[in-house]
């Protein structure tokens, strides 16, 4: 018998694989320079503590100690009270507006919602701050007009951080949890009623189980958005609402102790560790969600 292969026989499978690593050695190059070097240069200099009489350095815990006790510890209990809030408050209006804009069947409504959120979902910083400051601060044209400073609001303290934040991440939710919204088929509804349900036992027992995964991980991005946003509360507050960028940016700029200079990447870890364990968090909700709703 012979073995010779012919001109027009197929190749082994085997010998056809290519291996597909390169393909991704660009983006694990570019994860390392652009945040594994940051994150472990940040990580050594939490852990370097350096002693202000004679300058020399050991590793140890007092800097990531200190990060957690004190004004730093109100910092971030304050930075993870503001996120939980406005998360939750973005969450709930973002969803009714987004099945709002479902229910509608109105493409045209759609996209200028869609578009207008799209744009809004990135106008945060200090052109927020400043607007905001123009509309609903202390001389603010709507605060002149329906004389606000007598009902005690005031734009600089938490409640006007929350209606700040509110104003980008309700769109930001619009824009996340449509295609969920769109998932839910109007077969199930029609079932639904043919079975003799009301639209609110509809929505009770079928479609907010089966859009929980997709609304917890919305609400778990609208809470790692809030807690990383820093240049609207800078502009707007100061340091009078205690929070952790705030308080990392004035470590930075040399607000600190003698021998506490690594106190700001003490802090800054903080903060990874709580976006890492966002994360850990929203992966599996967005992987069920697309299971479900697919």
């Amino acid at each position: 018998m012979s073995t010779t292969r012919t001109s027009g026989q197929r190749t082994p499978r085997r010998n056809r694989r290519r291996p597909r690593w390169p393909a991704v050695l660009p983006f694990f190059l570019f994860l390392a320079v652009c945040f594994g070097i940051p994150a472990g240069t940040m990580a050594m200099g939490a852990f370097t503590v350096t002693d202000p009489a004679t300058g020399a350095s050991r590793y140890g815990l007092d800097n990531v100690t200190d990060s957690l006790s004190g004004a730093y510890a109100t910092g971030l209990t304050g930075s993870v009270r503001l996120s939980l809030f406005s998360a939750l408050l973005a969450t709930v209006l973002g969803t009714l507006t987004g099945q709002a804009v479902v229910a509608s069947r109105r493409p045209a409504l759609r996209k200028a919602v869609v578009a207008a959120c799209g744009v809004l979902a990135n106008f945060s910083g200090a052109p927020l701050a400043f607007a905001f400051i123009a509309t609903l601060g202390t001389t603010g044209v709507v605060t002149r007009m329906f004389d606000l400073q007598r009902t005690g609001f005031s734009l600089y303290s938490f409640t006007g951080l929350v209606l700040a934040y509110l104003y980008f991440m309700i769109p930001l939710m619009v824009v996340a949890v449509l295609p969920a919204l769109d998932g839910v088929r109007t077969q199930w509804q029609e079932a639904a009623a043919s079975c003799g349900a009301t639209r609110g036992q509809f929505w009770r027992h079928i479609g907010i189980p089966v859009l929980m995964p997709s609304l917890l991980g919305g609400a778990v991005l609208m809470f790692g958005t809030s807690f990383a946003s820093h240049a609207t509360a800078a502009v707007m507050t100061g340091s009078s609402v205690p929070l952790i960028t705030i308080q990392i940016s004035n470590a930075l700029n040399g607000n600190v102790l003698v021998g506490q200079e690594n106190l700001a990447l003490a802090m800054s870890l903080n903060m990874v560790v709580i976006a890492l364990l966002v994360m850990s968090v929203q992966i599996p909700l967005q992987r069920r969600s697309a299971r479900w709703l697919g």
